[in-house]
C-alpha cells in the first residue's frame, strides 16, 4: 500500500513521525554541529584574548567578534538531512525545506568547491545538500533511491536518472572499499 501526497510537503516537521513510517536522520550531523560550535567558540576566544592582551577590548569590539563568530558558525553548520518514506527534509539554521521524493522531477549535482546534490519535486519543493551525507547514511540513501526509482517509473523524473546512477555507483564503490578495509583485504 503506497501513499500519495496530494500537495506540497511544506509545514511538516521531521521530528514528528508519520503514522506510515519513521524518520531516518543523518547520524553524523551532531558531530559536525559540535565541530561548528567548537570552531566558532575557539575563534571568539582567540580574538577576545588577543584584543584583551592588547588592551583594546571594548563592548563594541566584543559584539563585533561575537557576530563574526556567529557568521562562522552559520557557514560551518551543515543542514540536517532527514527522510521518511516519500519525503526528504533539510533543516538549516533558519528554516527547513522539503521535497516529495516519490514525485521528483529533477536531480542534479552542482560542481565546485563544495559539491551539492539538488533535488526538485513537481510541487516546487527544492532541497540542496552534500552528497556525502548519503554515503555516510545508507538508510537515507535507500529511502531516496527507492523513491527516485518510483519517480522514474511514474515518468515524473525527467532529469537526473544518469546522475542517480553515477551516485549509486560511487556509493557502491565506497561501500566496497569500506568492507575490504574492515575485513583486512585491502
Amino acid at each position: 500500500m503506497s501513499r500519495r501526497i496530494e500537495g506540497p510537503a511544506s509545514g511538516r516537521f521531521p521530528d514528528v513521525p508519520y503514522d506510515d513510517g519513521t524518520w531516518v536522520h543523518d547520524r553524523e550531523w551532531a558531530g559536525e554541529a559540535r565541530s561548528a560550535v567548537g570552531c566558532a567558540v575557539l575563534m571568539l576566544g582567540l580574538l577576545l584574548v588577543f584584543d584583551a592582551g592588547s588592551g583594546r577590548l571594548t563592548a563594541l569590539r566584543f559584539l563585533l567578534w561575537a557576530a563574526l563568530a556567529f557568521v562562522l558558525f552559520a557557514v560551518l553548520l551543515p543542514a540536517r538531512v532527514s527522510a521518511c518514506e516519500g519525503e526528504l527534509v533539510c533543516q538549516g539554521l533558519f528554516g527547513h525545506r522539503s521535497v516529495c521524493t516519490d514525485r521528483l522531477v529533477a536531480v542534479c549535482r552542482s560542481d565546485g568547491v563544495a559539491q551539492r546534490l539538488v533535488l526538485r519535486d513537481e510541487f516546487g519543493g527544492r532541497v540542496e545538500f552534500d552528497p556525502r551525507v548519503l554515503a555516510a547514511n545508507p538508510a537515507l540513501w535507500r529511502l531516496l533511491d527507492e523513491a527516485a526509482r518510483a519517480s522514474a517509473a511514474d515518468g515524473s523524473l525527467v532529469c537526473g536518472t544518469r546522475e542517480l546512477r553515477r551516485l549509486s555507483e560511487r556509493l557502491d564503490r565506497e561501500t566496497a572499499r569500506t568492507v575490504f578495509r574492515v575485513s583486512g583485504l585491502e
